[in-house]
């Protein structure tokens, strides 16, 4: 039987980031050289062509679907609302045949039951879990990126109760190698968390 994305390590990885602004941008540059390939998708052109030009990614993509098929590890790095209506796509695509058996999904969005709720809704095809590190600036957009965006920042990781031993381990080796420190949480303990914070 092939192996499947959650138990690969994340050097055999191709990761596709969707959404290439700070976080996702910042992202693709921490990873070089960690994981095997970097790929991105965003809607426009110009992000893409910032994102290739700076090294954030190896490939770019103008929609998730082009880009999913190759993708182990597919982090959506969008606001939450569009997170939301990326992981139904996701699902469509999954039950479509286009993504890989296996293949993690985690966000990188600031509210996490709302997101790891729609997760539920993912095909078994999929291996989802929430993720939010804790980390920004003031301004946004791939012109900010940075690779170290994430140093000693803590990195929340919300497993759905699904959601693999392996997968988990997989989401950790990720917040760890761009520097972060993984921390796993309960959903609504993590928006409490959060909120109290905030």
């Amino acid at each position: 039987m092939a192996v499947r994305p959650y138990e690969k390590p994340l050097s055999d990885c191709t990761v596709l980031i969707a959404g290439l602004g700070l976080m996702g941008g910042s992202l693709g540059l921490a990873l070089q050289g960690k994981a095997a390939h970097i790929v991105g998708a965003a809607r426009r052109r110009e992000t893409l062509r910032q994102a290739l030009a700076m090294g954030a990614i190896e490939e770019g993509y103008e929609s998730l679907a082009a880009g999913v098929s190759a993708a182990d590890i597919v982090v959506l790095a969008t606001p939450v609302g569009i997170v939301l209506q990326q992981i139904a796509e996701l699902g469509e695509l999954a039950r479509a045949g286009v993504a890989q058996v296996g293949c993690v999904v985690l966000d990188l969005g600031s509210t996490k039951e709302l997101v790891c709720q729609a997760m539920l809704a993912l095909p078994d095809s999929l291996e989802p879990l929430g993720c939010h590190p804790m980390c920004g600036k003031e301004t946004s957009g791939i012109e900010v990126a940075e690779a170290r965006l994430y140093q000693g920042a803590p990195f929340a990781i919300t497993p759905l109760a699904r959601t693999r031993p392996q997968t988990v381990a997989l989401a950790r080796e990720l917040a760890e190698s761009v520097g972060a420190r993984p921390i796993e949480l309960d959903p609504a303990r993590h928006d409490h968390l959060v909120a109290a914070i905030s």
